[in-house]
């Protein structure tokens, strides 16, 4: 089994008011299906005092900030002192974490953001988990279905992990930095406090504190 790809290689899960979901799995995509389930189970015993429901199974942590332009579909949590600016778009199964930041333009669906992650700026995310402080840079999206329609495969170095998953985007360890612009293909799991070149086309894993200036070129922090 692939260690470096395991739920504990890339995750506090003390950073998440989600940990309970990652019992039982072996690795961070199979998390993936349970999310929605997640969220209703989660919000129903959210406490009132700190969270209050602001629609159909959608439920915002009161030091939270909300733009009135932000569109939020749930099931959704938003955790405390997280900030959903103006123009960004929940479309559901979402859960974002304590001080993360959601930002103008900003698509999610079927997520979990950790606690403090950024993706401020124009980006999609579909279908992938972030890690704690992990950021993406203006425009950095990740792309969750393949263009055959094939289902998704981790491809790690010469070996290849079946997910069974058609819709699987990317999974971020904690405190990875994406640069602008960059696209996280199908399937793309980035280790612990690596950085992404802007204009990156990643794919496959990327191992932990690395510097991924392109395909084929990636180095090792120092």
């Amino acid at each position: 089994m692939a260690e470096h790809l395991m739920i504990y290689s890339l995750f506090d899960l003390k950073e998440t008011i989600a940990a309970e979901i990652f019992e039982g799995c072996i690795y961070p995509w199979e998390v993936l299906s349970k999310i929605k389930d997640a969220i209703l189970q989660i919000g129903t015993s959210l406490p009132e005092e700190e969270y209050r429901k602001a629609g159909d199974d959608i439920w915002i942590a009161k030091t939270a900030k909300v733009a009135p332009t932000a569109c939020i579909n749930g099931p959704t949590i938003i955790g405390k002192g997280a900030e959903v600016r103006h123009g960004a778009f929940i479309r559901g199964s979402a859960i974002v974490g304590e001080g993360a930041v959601v930002g103008n333009s900003t698509e999610l669906k079927n997520v979990i953001l950790f606690n403090k992650v950024q993706v401020p700026h124009y980006n999609y995310v579909g279908d992938s988990i972030l890690g704690y402080k992990s950021h993406m840079g203006a425009g950095a999206i990740t792309s969750n279905v393949k263009s055959d329609k094939t289902l998704v495969t981790v491809k790690d170095g010469e070996e290849r992990l079946e997910t069974g998953l058609k819709k699987f985007g990317a999974i971020l360890g904690d405190h990875v930095e994406v640069g602008c612009n960059s696209v996280l293909n199908p399937g793309t799991v980035i280790g612990r406090n690596s950085n992404i070149y802007p204009l990156s086309m990643v794919r496959g894993y990327v191992p932990e504190g690395s510097i991924y200036k392109k395909a084929g070129e990636v180095v090792a922090k120092h």
